[in-house]
């Protein structure tokens, strides 16, 4: 998979192997390269200069990564051409693969903010990017962030149609503006809450549920009573009978890894949790 997006990417340009599970664990290679890159500016302080009214705005670099899965690789460019064909036909394989390069480059730049305290990387979504591409070819070619057969693949014609009925559903320029002027304000619970589906989407699932705990501590003071509604309600109550197993998955996170059961619920809990923010800015339009 491939990601274009515009502006360098806060990754320094290089390749980077990387494994799942332990050293032993499926290999993958991220490929990191900055391309129409501008000359560095001078590290001698400058005096503002004078604006040009109306001038065109500043040409901006390309960053462009590459996530290689460097296991099983194919028998031959024919299995490889069959792969690709189903590959790009198939919207959930499409999704899937979207998904696993997303994760790999979010990984290391999460990685990079942790490793420079720097608290202002973000990581990133297949929807920010310029161009999306999935492809094969051979070692040198994917190393070099080059392929020998490629097809662009339309994010938002596979799942980030669903993501984006569901930005659409939630009208979020109006709350950003009702934000903005005062006429409303985001609730912890909100913040707390999206982090952890980042933790979650991340794989991070130790810190998921260090974030679920306070999150769903905060919605059950901050949301109660907030909807005159059965389902709302209903969805309240069963947070609060389950707080519990919010608080287990907590404890154990602190101590290692969550097991199958803590996970599961952790990502239960989360779900639940959105369900309710959902419903409320939906029904408060």
């Amino acid at each position: 998979m491939q990601f274009e997006f515009a502006g360098a990417l806060a990754v320094a340009d290089g390749r980077y192997l990387a494994r799942d599970g332990g050293e032993d664990g499926e290999q993958s290679v991220l490929v990191v390269e900055t391309l129409g890159a501008p000359s560095p500016p001078s590290r001698r302080r400058r005096r503002p200069r004078q604006a040009e009214p109306g001038a065109d705005p500043s040409a901006l670099p390309l960053g462009r990564a590459t996530a290689v899965r460097a296991f099983e690789p194919f028998d031959s460019e024919r299995d490889a051409a069959a792969w690709l064909e189903g590959a790009a036909e198939d919207g959930e394989t499409a999704d899937t693969l979207v998904a696993a390069g997303i994760v790999l480059l979010n990984r290391a730049l999460h990685a990079h903010g942790t490793a420079s305290a720097d608290p202002g990387v973000h990581e990133l979504s297949p929807e920010r990017a310029v161009t999306v591409r999935i492809g094969y070819g051979s070692g040198e070619e994917m190393v070099a962030g080059r392929f020998t057969v490629a097809r662009d693949v339309d994010v938002w014609a596979t799942g980030a149609s669903r993501r984006r009925r569901r930005a659409e559903e939630l009208r979020p320029q109006e709350r950003v503006a009702a934000v903005l002027g005062g006429r409303e304000q985001i609730d912890a619970c909100e913040t707390l809450l999206l982090r952890a589906r980042a933790d979650l989407d991340a794989g991070r699932t130790r810190e998921a549920a260090l974030q679920l705990r306070v999150g769903l501590e905060a919605l059950l003071v901050e949301l109660r009573g907030a909807l005159a509604d059965p389902g709302h309600e209903e969805n309240m109550a069963e947070l609060g009978a389950r707080r519990r197993e919010a608080g287990d998955a907590a404890n154990m996170a602190l101590q290692g890894e969550l097991d199958p059961e803590r996970e599961r619920n952790v990502r239960e809990l989360i779900g639940i949790c959105e369900r309710v923010l959902r419903r409320r800015r939906v029904l408060r339009g």
